[in-house]
C-alpha cells in the first residue's frame, strides 16, 4: 500500500547546498516528489542564522517507523549532529509533518506534527502545496489554517532553483 506523506525540511548551515542534497536524495529514494516553495525564516528558540525551510510531498510503500529511519540516516549523512541541542543550527532537519490521515502518536512520532499548527515555516509551505486538502486533526483546509495562524515570525519566499 502507498502512503502519502508530507516532510518538512530546513537547513540554516550551508542551507542552499544541503537544501539541494536533501531533495537530491529524496528523489532518489521516492518515485513522486512535489516541493513547496522555499521560505527563509529567522531562527526559532535559539540564535542563529536564518532558515530555508520547504514542504515536499512523496509517495512511499514504507512503514512509518521505517520511513523515520530512513530519513534519520539522510540527516546523518548531511552532516547532522544528533549531540547538538534540540534548538541549535543544523545541516537538516526532516521532519514527519503528516503520514496519510494518521493523528495521535505512532512510533513516537506525533502526527500531525505539532510544529504544523504554530510555525509559519511549516504551515505557510503546506497551503502553498496543498491548499484545499483538509488537515486530519482540525478538519480545516491548509489556507484555512494559514489564515488563522496568530503567530509574530517572519517569513519570506525565497527564489530557489533545484
Amino acid at each position: 500500500m502507498t502512503s502519502i506523506v508530507y516532510l518538512s525540511l530546513g537547513s540554516n548551515i550551508d542551507r542552499e547546498h544541503n537544501i539541494r542534497a536533501g531533495i537530491r536524495a529524496l528523489r532518489k529514494q521516492f518515485s513522486k516528489l512535489e516541493l513547496s516553495p522555499v521560505y527563509e525564516s529567522e531562527a526559532v528558540g535559539f540564535e542563529g542564522d536564518s532558515f530555508f525551510n520547504l514542504i515536499a510531498r512523496i509517495e512511499t510503500k514504507l512503514s512509518l517507523s521505517d520511513l523515520s529511519a530512513s530519513l534519520k540516516n539522510l540527516e546523518n549523512e548531511l552532516g547532522r549532529d544528533r549531540t547538538a541541542q534540540r534548538f541549535a543550527s543544523r545541516t537538516m532537519d526532516i521532519d514527519i509533518v503528516l503520514f496519510d490521515e494518521l493523528v495521535g502518536c505512532y512510533a513516537e512520532i506525533e502526527l500531525p506534527r505539532p510544529e504544523l499548527f504554530y510555525n509559519a515555516f511549516v504551515l505557510k509551505p503546506m497551503a502553498d502545496i496543498r491548499p484545499h486538502e483538509i488537515e486530519p486533526k482540525t478538519g480545516k483546509s491548509f489556507a484555512e489554517l494559514n489564515e488563522q495562524l496568530a503567530t509574530d515570525q517572519r517569513l519570506w519566499q525565497v527564489p530557489f532553483s533545484f
